[in-house]
């Protein structure tokens, strides 16, 4: 007789704690399987006291689910993924679900949902952000699919899901790859959070001297403000850390090339293919990118730098003008995050609420921030907003940073110090906010080589130069 309302396929760390997550709910009862059974037997002996139902095949799996059934796969993206699919399609039924809980490219996630659709089960593709700690207690839930397979599935993961302010940090984000989609722009977002907060970290530490551990001490200062938030939090903590092999810093003792698993790049892809400009995300993963090639980087130190050495006349004004570049940025790289969001669902049909997206984000993933309450109400307040930094709050933050944003960057570039996003969100500030911009000559050149037309500001129309010398004739271009 079927006796669990819910399985896990898929008994890696974050497998196992979702399946402890959700066993230890009140009214779950949860179906685990995993390809190597010991995974499932180590499983259940190390928690005799979860409600767990052991299955040692796929079909053990579907005759020990209560329908609708709903299994949460939680395997490598990719391949292994697909064939689990194709294995739950072969002993599921019309009406129930499957979800993909993995990192899935989005555009997966939609051919699979159309696939699995034609069999009449659900197909969910949900971004779980938190990392193992949040799989365990309480992750932020990202579930695209139909509205029908979210009534079966909401309660589910609103129970075990992360709380902020007394509200489930989970939405219906959309249809098929809705989900995932968002899942991925909260990582593109993360990149570029963290490379903002190593940016200033490392402006402080080369301007004022500061060891880190006197570092982390003004990242704890600043957590108890508007840029309070997990990534600050533990920034600190990391700072912190002595080896204890050596006694040093452990942070100086960490080779300076970062890794990066895929979701920053696929932001970066997407966001091209869309046309929307992300240049605080792209920086912070080329910025990874460039801190990976040793060997290049090493062949190049000897290029010329700056002749003067870089002094800060007042060490504690600089590190608030680097706070206030910093919290700048970062509400760049939001924008720039949302602003995808909304072309991605403009061009798949998705009916995203912005508002819902900032709300879910506050407690159980990464890029969880005080701020996030800002974004919500801006949103509530104007679900139509054009770009997020035009909501009151943010113009103002803006208003009242862009000053020291200007002097930080000024003195990174005078100094020889990268600072790829502080600058990039700077020159999109900038360019955003310019009443012309010089994409008109740009437009001239191409017109120029390849015919390829441009508009004027005086008149309606499409138009094309036949450019001869210092003789030009312009003519009106039917594009009908």
């Amino acid at each position: 007789m079927p006796t669990a309302n819910i399985a896990v396929v898929g008994l890696a760390v974050m497998g196992s704690n979702l399946a402890r997550n959700l066993a230890s709910r009140e009214g779950n009862t949860v179906a685990v399987y995993n390809r190597t059974t010991q995974k499932t037997d180590d499983l259940i002996a190390a928690h005799p006291e979860a409600e767990f139902v052991k299955a040692a095949t796929m079909q053990e799996l579907a005759d020990s689910l209560q329908k609708p059934r709903t299994a949460i796969i939680m395997v490598k993206a990719g391949r292994p993924t697909d064939a689990v699919i194709d294995e739950l399609v072969s002993v599921f039924e019309p009406g129930d679900i499957i979800v993909d809980g993995g990192n899935a490219l989005f555009t997966d996630t939609i051919r699979r949902e159309a696939a699995v659709r034609e069999t009449g089960i659900h197909f969910v593709g949900c971004g779980i952000s938190g990392g193992e700690e949040g799989a365990l207690n309480g992750p932020s839930l990202m579930p695209g699919g139909t509205a029908e397979s979210y009534e079966t599935l909401g309660p589910i993961l609103e129970r075990i899901a992360a709380v902020a302010e007394g509200e489930p940090c989970v939405t219906h984000v959309g249809t098929d790859g809705a989900g995932h989609f968002v899942k991925m722009v909260h990582n593109g977002i993360e990149y570029a959070d963290m490379q903002l907060i190593a940016e200033a970290y490392d402006l402080i530490r080369r301007g004022t001297g500061k060891s880190p551990a006197e570092i982390a001490d003004i990242f704890d200062a600043w957590n108890g403000g508007e840029l309070e938030s997990y990534l600050i939090e533990i920034t600190a903590e990391v700072l912190r850390q002595v080896d204890a092999e050596t006694g040093t810093p452990l942070v100086d003792v960490i080779l300076d090339a970062a890794g990066a698993k895929g979701t920053g790049a696929w932001t970066v892809q997407t966001a091209l293919d869309l046309g929307v400009p992300v240049s605080g995300i792209a920086e912070a993963v080329f910025a990874r990118s460039l801190s990976s090639r040793l060997a290049q980087r090493e062949a190049a130190t000897d290029l010329p730098g700056p002749s003067d050495a870089w002094t800060v006349a007042d060490p504690e004004a600089f590190v608030e003008d680097v706070r206030k570049a910093l919290f700048a940025s970062k509400i760049i790289a939001y924008s720039q995050g949302f602003d995808e969001i909304v072309a991605a669902a403009e061009e798949h049909g998705w009916e995203i609420q912005k508002g819902e997206v900032a709300r879910i984000w506050r407690a159980g993933c990464i890029i969880r921030a005080r701020f996030l309450n800002d974004i919500t109400s801006a949103y509530a307040e104007n679900p139509d907003l054009p770009a997020l930094l035009l909501a009151p709050y943010f113009r103002d933050a803006l208003g009242q940073t862009q000053e020291a944003w200007r002097r930080v960057v000024v003195a990174a570039a005078q100094a020889g110090i990268p600072a790829p996003a502080f600058s990039s969100s700077l020159s999109y500030y900038d360019g955003l906010r310019a009443d012309r911009l010089p994409a008109a000559l740009v437009q001239g050149q191409r017109d120029f080589f390849g015919a390829h037309t441009y508009r004027r500001v005086d008149k309606d129309g499409t138009f094309h130069t036949q450019w001869s010398g210092d003789r030009t004739e312009v003519e009106a271009v039917d594009t009908h």
